[in-house]
């Protein structure tokens, strides 16, 4: 399989996600908690399902990892990672900032990955295979240059979501920037790729909130990692630090 068939195929992907929500934003309806107390509703099923039945029919092979549905099939090395909408809590009080995480992963890296933000009519599609590239409604996008963390911006989308000591980490951070953004969900890491922030910092994700940000951080030549510097891999514990700038994650890490 040709990574341009991968691409039209993501893209195929994210419109199908983006007709199962569309009926459902600002429409009310029922919402449920989830064990972990994270909401869930009918469009998160719906836009899981819709994309898993494309793939079962055009990917047979592949695995597919949902945040909904959980992990099925897949004998060929290859696995898709869905998070149906990241930004549950925003989509229910119809803020139009949520998004459909898309993720190709191949020998446990992702290769491709989409933020399809439906609401607000954006598509960040980012490739690490061949040439990194990373494009936004299809244009080229690139990080910006930041010459410390000092005069970085910075978000993370709520500062009551770290752990008590990550917490810690976190504040030593927001007293290190220029400024800090709350709220944004996925935007803020498409932003990042776009050149508009420098610094994004967040814990205890799951592999379908980060999978897909890998190839649109690092196809716009920024980096991602988890706190320590490390890649991030299907096991690690979710702690996430986005740069724009290599000088700018490197100052982070010192500090957290």
């Amino acid at each position: 399989m040709t990574i341009e068939a991968d691409i039209i195929l993501i893209q195929r992907l994210a419109d199908a996600a983006e007709e199962a929500i569309a009926p459902y934003f600002r429409k009310g309806g029922a919402i449920e908690q989830k064990a972990d107390f994270s909401p869930v509703t009918a469009a998160d099923r719906a836009s899981e399902t819709a994309m898993r039945r494309m793939l079962e029919r055009d990917r047979p092979t592949d695995g597919i990892y949902g945040e909904e549905f959980g992990v099925s099939g897949g004998n060929s090395g290859r696995i898709w990672i869905l998070d149906p909408i990241d930004g549950t809590r925003g989509f229910v009080a119809g803020r139009p900032i949520y998004g459909t995480l898309i993720a190709l992963v191949e020998d446990g890296r992702p290769i491709v990955g989409m933020i399809a933000a439906g609401a607000a009519r954006d598509r960040w599609l980012g490739c690490t295979v061949g040439t990194p590239r990373t494009t936004l409604n299809g244009r080229v996008v690139r990080t910006r240059a930041c010459r410390t963390l000092r005069a970085a911006r910075a978000a993370t989308t709520h500062p009551l979501a770290f752990s008590a000591s990550g917490h810690a980490s976190f504040q030593r951070i927001g007293r290190s920037v220029t400024d800090m953004l709350f709220g944004g969900d996925c935007h803020n890491y498409g932003l990042l790729a776009a050149g508009h922030l420098d610094l994004v910092m967040e814990e205890g994700l799951k592999p379908y909130d980060w999978a897909a940000l890998i190839p649109v951080i690092e196809g716009a030549g920024g980096i991602i990692t988890d706190w320590a510097g490390m890649p991030l891999g299907l096991n690690c514990e979710g702690q996430v630090l986005a740069a724009g700038d290599r000088k700018v994650h490197a100052e982070a890490l010192a500090r957290i």
